[in-house]
């Protein structure tokens, strides 16, 4: 599967898909190893904006503790259902609580957002692995904390979410920490952004020929 594309017809549409994007930002990707410029290229083609290879910042140790994190087949835990729906072929365990019960009267006792709460449930059901934030900057900014506090293992995270307040700000926070990360600059992430990071390290994961990649 490339891309998301199954069929013959797919794979000719991501193959001229992604030769558009390369002509695109060749430029601003062709000094990242391809794990990373796989990701660059995924968040372009899932929102049909090539400024994204602009705005996406990856620390130098994401990639590899992601992967290893995903080969030890750990968990992944999202803000949002939308977020984990869209995460495929990926053989662990997904795992979004902002629906859940228990956090919802967590969340109303505390007086935070659900987003929030559902980062510190986490914690307490010992979550382990890679968080995915597309949407909530209340939920990057709790990882943020409780990461920090050691009460939350989170081995990187992916933080996009999108929006004009507080998005652009979380995000800028997780770039100035030690945790292994991708964000995307200002106001712009989602989703779709969110989904490709992820599906991209899951499809690297699985090439057989992935520290050849590295090289």
């Amino acid at each position: 599967m490339f891309m998301g594309a199954s069929t013959e017809q797919g794979m000719d549409i991501a193959t001229k898909s992604r030769e558009i994007i390369r002509s695109l930002i060749g430029d601003d990707t062709k000094d990242m190893s391809p794990a990373e410029r796989d990701i660059v290229e995924r968040v372009v083609h899932s929102t049909a904006d090539p400024e994204y290879s602009k705005l996406i910042s990856i620390s130098p140790d994401f990639v590899d503790v992601s992967i290893k994190a995903l080969q030890n087949n750990e968990d992944i835990l999202t803000d949002i259902n939308m977020v984990k729906v869209g995460i495929t072929q990926y053989d662990g365990n997904v795992y979004s609580y902002i629906k859940d019960d228990n956090v919802r009267e967590y969340a109303k006792n505390k007086q935070i957002t659900r987003a929030a709460a559902a980062m510190e449930y986490a914690a307490n059901e010992g979550f382990e692995g890679i968080i995915v934030i597309g949407n909530a900057p209340t939920s990057l900014f709790k990882s943020i904390e409780l990461v920090e506090n050691g009460e939350l293992n989170a081995k990187s995270i992916i933080g996009v979410p999108v929006g004009f307040v507080k998005a652009a700000d979380s995000k800028d926070a997780l770039s100035k920490t030690d945790i292994p990360h991708v964000i995307t600059r200002g106001p712009k992430g989602g989703t779709p952004v969110a989904v490709a990071c992820v599906n991209s390290l899951i499809s690297t994961m699985k090439n057989e020929n992935y520290y050849q990649l590295k090289d």
